[in-house]
């Protein structure tokens, strides 16, 4: 195994356990204390009102750095994409903004926390939601189909940024925007020094800096980007809200049927079988 598919298998490993011990009954956090005692990380950084209007389990399951949903400026009947979903509060939020006539999407590679998040669905009687199995570097959605692309303290845990960055890229509309919320690093400090401050699967050592995060979107094709740190989780080290914008005048990207959703699941725990939701169901369903 590579050094990226181990800290990935590390990271499932992680989520997986902590998915099971709110299905039991207790929480959990990616920093390095329990969510009811760490104010830079998980349900803290929610409202009481945002709280109050949820499902127990998803607000424990909460083990996110900020509030996406508070800044991505969510609007009625837009569709609304949120990278590494987990127990499915961002996703329940969104779907509470963009109202019955918009859509959120959640997606997630770990299948204790869909089993959750489908769960929270279930009890929060949310009919505008859907949430799939994959990875936020092969998004199994199809192109230019997505308004708004949210993210809670996941994008510093993958390995391949760069291509979080381009399938975020490729699944919005054109002029459709991102607004996550992340750890980021000062400019000065080397990966060694993060490192130090923090394991990977605590949300810190993979984290970029601030100029590796803006060139990283622009790379992709983003304008429009702004970072605002909110506070500190680690000597130099940021939660911090990200957003960009995918240029009205992009030209959209074409795909066939296949690539458009290749990879793509249903349910939670395997590819879509004959007896379940065709691959086309999943494209169809993100159409206006």
């Amino acid at each position: 195994m590579t050094e990226s598919t181990d800290l990935r298998e590390v990271v499932r490993t992680r989520y997986a356990a902590a998915a099971i011990k709110v299905a039991e009954g207790g929480g959990g956090c990616c920093g390095p204390e329990a969510v009811e005692v760490d104010e830079n990380f998980g349900a803290t950084l929610y409202s009481a009102a945002e709280r109050d209007a949820l499902p127990a389990q998803a607000i424990a399951a909460s083990l996110g750095c900020g509030n996406p949903t508070a800044v991505a400026e969510l609007r009625s009947g837009e569709r609304v994409l949120d990278l590494g979903s987990g127990g499915g509060i961002d996703v329940l939020l969104s779907a509470r903004r963009v109202g019955p006539t918009g859509k959120a999407y959640g997606v997630d590679m770990t299948d204790e926390m869909l089993a959750l998040a489908l769960a929270n669905k279930a009890k929060a009687g949310a009919g505008n939601v859907e949430f799939l199995k994959g990875t936020i570097e092969s998004i199994p959605l199809p192109a230019n189909t997505i308004d708004v692309v949210i993210s809670n303290c996941v994008i510093n845990l993958s390995t391949d940024k760069a291509a979080v960055f381009a399938e975020a890229f490729r699944v919005l509309t054109p002029g459709g925007r991102i607004g996550v919320s992340d750890i980021v690093a000062d400019d000065d400090l080397t990966a060694e020094q993060r490192a130090e401050r923090g394991s990977y699967v605590a949300c810190i050592a993979g984290a970029l800096s601030f100029s590796e995060y803006r060139e990283g979107l622009r790379a992709a094709g983003f304008t429009d980007i702004e970072i605002t740190s909110t506070h500190e989780v680690a000597d130099s080290m940021h939660s911090a809200i990200i957003r960009a914008v995918k240029p009205v005048n992009a030209i959209p990207i074409v795909e066939t049927a296949t690539s458009a959703t290749s990879g793509s699941c249903c349910g939670i725990s395997a590819c879509c079988t004959p007896a379940e939701q065709s691959v086309d169901d999943v494209a169809k369903s993100v159409e206006r």
